[in-house]
């Protein structure tokens, strides 16, 4: 694949750098590098801030289909896609909370929704004024997504809403979110995956959804359960038809691993070049073994690049979704562990501004230690994603259920 830049991606570069230079000031500057994977606690307001004055310059949904309709978002081919994830990798910008409005559900609406739907939803993503967040994830149905039991029934008045009943988990960015999509079972009487719809749910239905965050082991609580008491869904929220959920929510996890692949690898790259330094810092680079392992992280995060800007263009590679999962989440893991051992036993202290007050304060490297032991488990597991591969695109016998 000739996936080379050319000249009209970089005065695209030029123009994301320049409006990112002068953008990142103020409060912004302060926030950078900060709200990644295990450190979406820090700086919220400032961060939403941030999200409306990348929306008011139009870089949100640049991998929108513009054939869909205009939304407030710039066009932007491919390439410049990934020109504008280096550039606001490369200029430390504060971790997004609106990427799961504009990476997951835009794309499906753009796929799977109607015209209305698109004209109500699209725009307030693209300001970067409504946040998203995403109720698949039960207690008794992680990884078993067909096994959902939140149920949504259609109230019989014309035109009545849906009123929702049941308990997600694992649900990021609840306690920020003014919507929610939610997999529903519509059809009491069905199983597995039939029987569900997708359906767009306002959160800000007092006494009807409670959001209760999940203290992790680095302290911090990015995930949280989510309680439906008979909470109130549009008709017209309704996303696919009635009973066609499964197809849609399979259709957004096609689509969660695109560009932002690339994005997610940036960052990999940079937390890698901290652990590198720390091991030359240390000393401990000079151990045979510890060398070898930050060579290998090197050569397979190099790796997981080429292979994600193979597939990124790519309407026929077969489980590539399910493939870079598991090279990614196993790779992040096993930083998270490499960061650990470079430093020795000062790895398992905590720093000096440990107080009484704050007992429980980590170093970014001790939390991505902790934080990565859920990589191999969110977003489907190790397991799930080799069941896939093997009998989606391989073509062995099915697992026996």
């Amino acid at each position: 694949m000739d996936f080379a830049f050319g000249p009209q991606d970089e005065t695209f570069r030029a123009e994301a750098r320049e409006w990112l230079s002068t953008h990142l000031t103020g409060e912004f500057a302060d926030a950078a590098g900060h709200g990644g994977p295990g450190s979406e606690h820090e700086l919220p307001q400032v961060r939403r801030a941030w999200e409306r004055e990348l929306g008011a310059g139009g870089w949100i949904g640049l991998g929108w289909d513009r054939a869909a309709g205009p939304y407030g978002n710039r066009t932007a081919t491919l390439t410049q896609q990934v020109v504008w994830a280096e550039e606001y990798a490369r200029a430390g910008a504060p971790g997004r909370v609106g990427h799961i409005g504009e990476n997951l559900l835009a794309p499906t609406l753009i796929a799977y929704g109607d015209e209305k739907q698109r004209e109500r939803f699209l725009p307030p993503i693209a300001r970067g004024q409504e946040l998203w967040c995403q109720g698949y994830s039960e207690p008794d149905a992680g990884s078993d997504l067909a096994g959902v039991r939140t149920t949504a029934t259609r109230d019989t008045a014309p035109e009545g809403p849906y009123r929702i009943t049941g308990q997600k988990i694992w649900t990021s960015l609840a306690q920020d979110a003014h919507w929610c999509f939610v997999l529903a079972r519509t059809d009491p009487a069905s199983r597995h995956h039939h029987g569900l719809s997708f359906l767009l749910v306002p959160m800000d239905q007092p006494g009807r959804i409670e959001v209760r965050p999940i203290r992790q082991l680095s302290g911090t609580a990015e995930f949280n359960e989510v309680f439906f008491d008979g909470a109130l869904a549009s008709a017209e929220h309704l996303v696919g038809g009635e009973g066609n959920g499964w197809r849609v929510a399979m259709g957004l996890l096609a689509l969660e691993r695109g560009v932002s692949t690339l994005v997610q690898q940036i960052g990999f790259a940079a937390e890698l070049g901290e652990v590198v330094r720390l091991a030359l810092e240390h000393g401990t680079a000079a151990e045979p073994v510890l060398r070898d392992r930050l060579v290998r992280q090197w050569a397979e995060l190099r790796t997981m690049r080429w292979n994600a800007l193979r597939t990124l263009g790519a309407t026929d590679v077969p489980g590539a979704p399910n493939v870079a999962k598991l090279l990614w989440g196993g790779w992040h893991q096993r930083l998270g562990e490499l960061a650990m051992r470079v430093r020795g036993t000062a790895s398992a202290v905590g720093p000096a501004a440990w107080s009484a007050e704050r007992p429980y304060e980590l170093d970014a490297l001790q939390r991505l230690f902790l934080f990565t032991r859920a990589d191999t488990i969110y977003g489907g597991s190790d397991e799930i994603q080799r069941n896939i591969i093997a009998e989606r695109v391989l073509g062995l016998p099915k697992e026996s259920r």
